[in-house]
């Protein structure tokens, strides 16, 4: 694991990562054996304390936004639980993923102790747009050649696992997803592609500063194997700064 974590902004009040794919953000039960966090790296990098703020899954690479003071950690906690962030995710996923869509599908809340039948439902959105495709001329599963879809997904609420759950629900599970994908895809994207993760990244975070109410807008360049994956698949056009311009919001 690195001994470092890429800087992407920092203030007096904030700091803003990129997490690799495969890093906790923090100990946990369920993780016992684990020695490498993204905070003890942080605060060690730092030599100060940070606050986390919001959650990246572990398998998810990208964006991850820490307060430097219990002050601006509260404020954004506020900010993230109150939903007045704007995120932005981009996703592989498998088959022709839809052109634009509002994926409204309420979820029960998956927190690893109780059954999920005894979770209520709760309200969970997401808009996704696919960006492009691709077809591959290789037999990967039943048909004679393979489609995969490039999806940027922005989750309008903050359930656990929402944007894997939503697209998977949808019929497009998210390369690299061993719970809610396909292994026959997943093997072949680490074997054949170099891709042995979730195919999943935060590149894009929005909202108030803490401090002064000013709009922060922060972006997150991919890891090296998912740009070279866009490479490959004839997509560097929408790596994070080099992205055409925004389609016009969803309804």
């Amino acid at each position: 694991m690195t001994d470092s974590l890429p800087i992407l902004y920092q203030d007096d009040h904030l700091v803003a990562v990129h997490k690799p794919a495969g890093l906790l953000v923090h100990r946990t039960a369920l993780a016992r054996g684990e020695r490498h966090f993204l905070l003890q790296t942080l605060r060690d990098q730092l030599g100060r304390r940070v606050y986390p703020v919001h959650r990246l899954d572990r398998p998810t690479s990208g964006l991850m936004v820490l307060a430097l003071t219990p002050e601006a950690a509260s404020r954004l906690a506020e900010t993230f639980e109150r939903q007045r962030v704007a995120k932005r995710y981009l996703a592989v996923v498998r088959g022709t993923g839809p052109e634009a869509e509002r994926l409204d599908y309420a979820l029960r809340d998956e927190d690893g102790r109780r059954p999920k039948a005894e979770m209520p439902a709760r309200e969970a959105i997401t808009e996704v747009r696919r960006l492009d495709s691709v077809e591959l001329p290789v037999r990967v599963d039943r048909y004679p050649s393979s489609r995969y879809s490039l999806m940027e997904a922005r989750p309008l609420t903050g359930r656990r696992h929402q944007i894997r759950r939503h697209l998977s629900r949808r019929g497009y599970p998210i390369i690299g997803d061993a719970k809610h994908g396909k292994g026959v895809h997943n093997r072949f994207f680490a074997e054949r592609l170099a891709c042995p993760r979730l195919l999943l990244a935060a590149v894009g975070l929005a909202f108030d500063h803490p401090a002064d109410g000013r709009r922060l807008s922060l972006e997150c360049a991919l890891d090296g194997p998912m740009t070279q994956l866009f490479q490959q698949f004839g997509w560097a056009g929408h790596l994070p700064g080099r992205r055409p311009a925004a389609a016009p919001a969803l309804a």
